[in-house]
């Protein structure tokens, strides 16, 4: 595929430490423009992290380059029933050139060969661009979602008793995300589980709601609002950014500013093709 002097291909571990950088000054620039903390806190970390997903043979990943050298990066997380995209960033000196667009077909592109149902994304608010690009390309607005950090909270919800997940629960948990979300989102969870990283509650002797990490790259679900509280409570920390949560859901908002968690930004969950209203609660990952 190419555009001019743009070309695309697929992404190689070995692209890590490039396209770490670029991401980590993509949104350190445009964040800093309008007065908000990166996303990541040094382009060291960004690599790390975008290593794991170019190394893993779930996620689908897309990278520009112009004149043999890297000028940006798409991934697609195809781990679950509906795939989520990101994170997706463009060297800032090559922006504005249609890089971004080309880079968010060549993954709804791959979404389509694969028959996913569905495709999600988290796109941070105060980017008035990238709101545009995903909505010209039939993304939806779905949801505004608080970015929340702070001190652990520390503490119990009475009858609800959180421990670590284990391969074991993989079936129990996928129906309580069947129930509340229409899907599972099992390839997320057992790579969790495998990480040590996902935790179930339990209530009335069985599992009613779980985490991937109560975090920005974890999700979690939950029968009731009690089940989240549950879950945020015994979190021993906010990893990245913070925990990410539907701002529609004033109760639990207002349970976790009540303990001194403080909105980091705001952002918008926007979904192209299957979406069911969630019926029960929730925290989305950084991807959906």
């Amino acid at each position: 595929m190419s555009d001019g002097a743009v070309t695309l291909r697929a992404g190689t571990v070995a692209d890590a430490a490039t396209c770490g950088r670029i991401c980590f000054q993509a949104f350190a620039r445009i964040a800093e423009q309008h007065g908000f903390p990166p996303d990541f806190p040094s382009a060291e970390a960004a690599s790390e992290a975008l290593a794991r997903l170019l190394g893993h043979p779930r996620f689908y990943s897309v990278v520009a380059e112009r004149g043999g050298r890297i000028i940006g990066s798409n991934f697609l997380d195809a781990r679950s029933t509906i795939a989520g995209v990101g994170p997706i960033t463009v060297e800032p000196k090559a922006q504005d050139a249609g890089t971004g667009r080309r880079l968010m077909q060549a993954a709804l592109d791959y979404a389509r060969a694969e028959r996913f149902p569905g495709v999600r994304l988290l796109q941070t608010a105060y980017h008035n661009r990238s709101l545009s690009l995903y909505t010209t390309l039939g993304f939806n607005v779905r949801e505004a979602v608080v970015v929340l950090q702070g001190p652990p909270i520390g503490g119990s919800v009475p009858g609800y008793a959180v421990r670590a997940a284990t391969d074991g629960d993989v079936e129990a948990c996928n129906r309580v995300c069947v129930a509340v979300h229409g899907h599972d989102r099992g390839g997320e969870l057992c790579d969790a589980i495998r990480l040590g990283a996902a935790a179930v509650v339990e209530h009335a002797g069985r599992i009613t709601g779980y985490t991937t990490g109560v975090a920005l790259f974890g999700h979690s679900v939950g029968e009731g609002n009690e089940d989240l509280r549950a879950l945020i409570m015994a979190a021993p920390e906010f990893g990245g950014p913070g925990l990410l949560l539907p701002a529609r859901n004033g109760e639990l908002y207002r349970f976790c500013l009540a303990r001194g968690l403080r909105v980091v930004q705001v952002m918008t969950l926007m979904a192209l093709g299957l979406y069911n209203e969630p019926a029960g609660a929730y925290l989305p990952s950084i991807r959906y």
